[in-house]
């Protein structure tokens, strides 16, 4: 079954309160915190006003692309309860986790069996491994069946364009689902209506 679901690069209050109030909300948010290149960053002032609300049960996930001291000395107050790693090594990745005293997703972008396999790097450090397309911001897609012989017992989140019609065939996968651009319209805007689909689709897939 699918083990969860993970709605990345929101961005305004309208769609984070709409996300929050919805009966069938996801298990994580996640924030674009300090990839400026990304069309769903979010700055820190805006960043500190859009986390105030009541998160209920929800993960919100601070995203971030090798991340300097002075930024996560920054956002460490911050309403977060992951952060998610880009281009960060596991060494440094164990010293982030122990002084922030915060929960881990390890992002790993993926070409072929050999990027796959730096999962194995990551064990005992971080909470959840996520597998994601190259490209960053532009969601590019990559072969899922490389992850097949991830074990089982590993938390995996798997990203990289997917799109909302695609939830039904992972519904006998062990995978933690993660959309981004697929809940957006033309100009880049996430879209209300996708997302309630999404929510939807997902409550009758999870099981």
């Amino acid at each position: 079954m699918i083990k969860g679901l993970k709605i990345c690069g929101v961005s305004d209050p309208v769609t984070l309160r709409f996300i929050l109030s919805h009966p069938f909300p996801p298990n994580y948010i996640g924030f674009i915190t300090n990839y400026e290149k990304s069309k769903r960053y979010v700055d820190y002032e805006r960043l500190k006003e859009l986390l105030k609300v009541n998160k209920k049960n929800i993960n919100f996930v601070s995203v971030m692309v090798k991340p300097s001291d002075f930024f996560l000395e920054k956002i460490k107050d911050l309403n977060f309860d992951y952060y998610q790693l880009y281009d960060v090594s596991p060494e440094r990745t164990k010293k982030i986790k122990e002084s922030k005293k915060i929960k881990i997703i390890s992002a790993l972008t993926i070409n072929n069996e050999k990027d796959v396999s730096l999962y194995k790097n990551y064990i005992g450090i971080s909470e959840i491994i996520l597998f994601d397309g190259k490209g960053y911001e532009k969601s590019e897609s990559f072969d899922h069946s490389l992850i097949d012989d991830v074990p089982d017992e590993l938390d995996k989140m798997i990203a990289g364009n997917i799109q909302i019609n695609d939830i039904p065939s992972f519904k006998n996968k062990d995978f933690i689902i993660d959309l981004s651009g697929a809940l957006e319209d033309q100009n880049g805007k996430k879209d209300i209506n996708k997302i309630d689909k999404l929510l939807n689709l997902f409550k009758e897939n999870e099981t």
